[in-house]
């Protein structure tokens, strides 16, 4: 499991290519995205890259809420007694994290894309296939200010899921991106900025339609849910997405 702090205050667990991350706010802290089940040992030292413990974390934020970004949310919730929040569209997916709308049939991925096996089997060992879901969350829309530690604005950007958002630090210059945009395809083991494949994408046109909403934060850093932070502007990432296209 890597640990790194990308931005200020902000801090990232990348493990089996899956990222997380946790925002350090003036009280408290904010954990996005609850990766896989796995991560959640290494939650006590994410959080002190910022200064902050685990008695800290007010909330979990779910940018979408596919199996891997859902895998310790349940965990959090009853141990650490915290808010988990997610869009009211996932919120059906987030107690059923298995149960994704994706526009292309998925098994055909691994052998048109071999580049893929090791992603996919380090997910599976870190505990992609047992993934609880969670029932009890607290809905978020579209709008400024989220009420949890760093206060991040919330950009929706559906099309990867149906409720899928992003978090925008706009005081910090970061985009968390959730897996709208992404740096790395775990279905396709493609690098750079690009979206998710259609086996895990319900609408990719969808999808790259929302991009322009990411563009307009104007962030200089952009943290995504698959792959390495992208410091080349949110504007410069979503014209490289778009020329990727769909997978």
């Amino acid at each position: 499991m890597r640990i790194s702090v990308p931005a200020a205050g902000v801090a990232r667990l990348e493990h089996a290519y899956v990222n997380c991350y946790v925002i350090a706010g003036a009280h408290g802290a904010t954990v996005v995205d609850a990766g896989l089940p796995r991560m959640w040992g290494a939650l006590p030292r994410l959080l002190a890259a910022v200064d902050r413990t685990p008695a800290d974390v007010r909330a979990v934020v779910l940018t979408h809420a596919h199996f891997d970004h859902v895998g310790f949310a349940r965990r959090a919730l009853h141990e650490l007694d915290v808010d988990v929040w997610v869009h009211p569209a996932d919120a059906h997916l987030a107690a059923h994290p298995y149960r994704y709308a994706h526009e292309n049939p998925r098994a055909t991925y691994p052998i048109r894309h071999p580049r893929a096996l090791p992603i996919l089997g380090a997910m599976v060992a870190a505990g992609a296939a047992r993934v609880q879901g969670v029932k009890v969350v607290r809905s978020l829309a579209a709008g400024p200010r989220l009420k949890v530690p760093g206060h991040p604005d919330v950009i929706a950007c559906p099309g990867h899921t149906d409720g899928h958002v992003a978090l925008h630090l706009p005081d910090r210059g970061v985009l968390l991106s959730g897996d709208a945009l992404v740096t790395l395809d775990p279905y396709t083991g493609r690098t750079g900025p690009r979206i998710v494949a259609g086996a895990a994408t319900a609408d990719s046109a969808l999808n790259l339609a929302s991009l322009d909403a990411l563009a307009a934060t104007g962030a200089d850093v952009v943290l995504p849910g698959h792959g390495e932070p992208w410091t080349g502007g949110a504007a410069e990432a979503v014209r490289l997405a778009r020329a990727a296209g769909p997978a």
